[in-house]
Formats: structure tokens, C-alpha cells, sequence
């Protein structure tokens, strides 16, 4: 699973951390997270992230 980044504010989801917080749990890949899930930083939608490749 690849960590995605906020093109807003940088934060990076990582699926092998989850987003606890909002009761997301370790391992719960980008794709698999509620359509109304939001940056913790700022507040935007999911459209905002794109994925990181890994090299």
C-alpha cells in the first residue's frame, strides 16, 4: 500500500498508521477510507491527495 499526500498542506496518509484519531485503523488502505474522510491538517476531501509511488 502507498502513502498518499495532501496537495494542499503536505500531510501524508500512511496506511500502516491508519488516521486513530478518527478511529481509522493500522493498515486501512487510502482507497478504503469513508468518501467523506478529510485531511487532519486542513480539512480537504480526498480528491486533494495523490498517491506516492514507491521507487
Amino acid at each position: 500500500m502507498n502513502d498518499y499526500l495532501c496537495t494542499v498542506r503536505g500531510y501524508i496518509y500512511q496506511p500502516k498508521l491508519g488516521d486513530p484519531d478518527v478511529g481509522i485503523k493500522p493498515g486501512t488502505a487510502f482507497e478504503e477510507l469513508p468518501e467523506d474522510w478529510e485531511c487532519p491538517d486542513c480539512g480537504s476531501p480526498k480528491e486533494d491527495f495523490e498517491e506516492l509511488l514507491e521507487e
